[in-house]
């Protein structure tokens, strides 16, 4: 199960890691709604496979994650300071939950169904911006479970304030969640029309684009250095606006690679893809780790 700021999806798997089924909901803010969310997700698999129940639940949501104990906190983007999602589900479904980072997740899924080896880095531009992080097919969680949350690096150049606590965070400036606090006009899925809308003449809309488009490659830059993985991909809701957004991302890492030989001899503007559109990495990978 893959429960995101606005949206869960979860997916049933047979024995042989097949999808079964797949149910899609939006997701209730606060903890009680996130439980709710996640409790009728599992009912709803279960009717639609003719199970009585499942071997176990792998969940996968953004914040703080605690694997051993099954609590996620500081995921602001659902309202939640801390919740013990596993053991409060586990009660609920009498099925055993195991819960990870949403990013982790979906990069240990992108990572299986892509078949990609090596250090694989994952950049989710969704709601929020985070990074997923693989090495030689193990995750990388680090000490506290935030690894990867480079969203939160304060590398913006607006200064904008964060609910994070500090200012100028990258997901300020590259995320849904900006362009719904920046480009009110957007509405609920600012990403559905962003692309219609600076088409349009739309400058907000415009700038909205350009701002995503700059920390994106920036995002990849960081990984890029920091990393130097064997496999580079974006994936999240906003990949969704395809090849504007990879051909603007390469374009910008393309211009940074014109100015530095460093840089051009990394030859990251070739090397990151994006994540094939209706795949349900993070579901899949939250019930590998599960597994």
């Amino acid at each position: 199960m893959d429960i995101g700021g606005t949206k869960t999806e979860a997916i049933a798997l047979d024995e042989l890691g097949r999808v079964e089924a797949t149910v899609t909901r939006p997701t209730v803010s606060g903890a009680e709604g996130v439980l709710s969310t996640a409790e009728a997700a599992v009912a709803e698999l279960a009717e639609r496979t003719g199970r009585t129940g499942f071997a176990s639940i792998g969940v996968g949501l953004p914040g703080q994650i605690d694997r051993r104990s099954g609590e996620v906190r500081n995921a602001y983007n659902m309202g939640i300071d801390s919740l013990a999602i596993g053991p409060e589900l586990g009660r609920r479904t009498g099925i055993p939950v195991s819960i990870d980072n949403d990013v982790t997740a979906a990069a240990i899924g992108a990572a299986h169904l892509m078949e990609l080896g090596g250090t694989v880095a994952y950049l989710n531009l969704g709601t929020g911006v985070a990074s997923g992080i693989i090495v030689d097919g193990a995750p990388l969680r680090g000490k506290l479970g935030m690894a990867g949350e480079i969203g939160h690096l304060p590398i913006g150049r607006l200064g904008r304030p964060c609910p994070c606590g500090q200012t100028g965070c990258l997901e300020t400036e590259a995320s849904g969640s900006a362009l719904k606090a920046y480009w009110p006009a957007g509405g609920e899925h600012p990403g559905r029309t962003l692309l219609t809308a600076a088409a349009s003449g739309d400058r907000d809309a415009r700038r909205c684009f350009e701002l995503l488009v700059q920390g994106a490659a920036s995002a990849i830059r960081l990984l890029g250095l920091s990393l130097d993985p064997d496999s580079l991909v974006i994936g999240g809701g906003l990949r969704l606006l395809g090849a504007p957004l990879r051909d603007g991302i390469r374009d910008e890492l393309a211009r940074w690679e014109a100015e530095s030989p460093f840089l051009a001899a990394l030859e990251l503007s070739r090397r990151f893809q994006l994540l094939p559109e209706g795949s349900p990495a993070a579901a899949v990978g939250a019930a590998l780790a599960a597994g």
